[in-house]
């Protein structure tokens, strides 16, 4: 897992409100945009590995849904968690 207890402290403390929330839509984008980066980056290294392509592909989907559901609620944190991430240019 690429996510290590202390990388996934670190996001909570960064995204979310306090320590413990890890539900936050905020949180989980920004969990969601760490494994993203990290298998982005295993396809480079392996184009073959079409498991993980369909896992790669399932967990943009995933953060899609949260970002939609995001600007749908409050456009605000939306443009500012999109900024922070640096998922759009």
């Amino acid at each position: 897992m690429v996510l290590t207890k202390e990388r996934k402290q670190e996001i909570v403390r960064e995204f979310g409100n306090n320590e413990k929330d890890t539900g936050n839509s905020d949180v989980q984008i920004a969990f969601l945009t760490e494994r993203i980066s990290h298998l982005t980056a295993h396809m480079k290294n392996n184009p073959k590995d079409h498991h993980t392509r369909y896992g790669l592909l399932k967990l943009v989907g995933q953060r899609r849904s949260l970002l939609d559901y995001l600007k749908a609620n409050d456009i605000e944190r939306y443009r500012i968690l999109i900024k922070k991430l640096k998922i759009r240019k």
